[in-house]
């Protein structure tokens, strides 16, 4: 099982886990968000997957960063849940109509 703090692997077996947190990461650097609020959005995504069950295995991690992401650029109004679900969607399919081995883009919108 790969993860924070796990020997047995790379921290990031999908190159979005990653991204999602490079893009924490910067959110810091910039005050967009404090070091409080981060770490208060992710133990809430946390414990609400908990409540509903989540393994608590280490397995979701990268779902529980992104979820507390998403909640935190929602609340903060850097981009609004409508725009997040749309950008989410353009990624998912993005990522399955790309063939495998290349890099995953985007198509412009428009």
């Amino acid at each position: 099982m790969r993860g924070p703090g796990r020997d047995d692997g790379p921290p990031f077996a999908e190159p979005w886990q990653a991204q999602a947190i490079a893009i924490v990461a910067r959110l810091q650097e910039t005050g967009a968000i404090g070091a409080a609020e981060w770490s208060n959005a992710l133990g809430a995504a946390i414990r609400a997957a908990q409540a509903a069950g989540d393994p608590d295995d280490g397995s979701t991690y990268y779902h529980h960063v992104l979820a507390a992401l998403e909640t935190l650029v929602a609340a903060k109004g850097l981009a609004g849940l409508g725009e997040l679900a749309t950008m989410k969607a353009a990624w998912t399919e993005a990522y399955a109509t790309t063939p495998h081995g290349q890099p995953v883009t985007l198509r412009p919108r428009g």
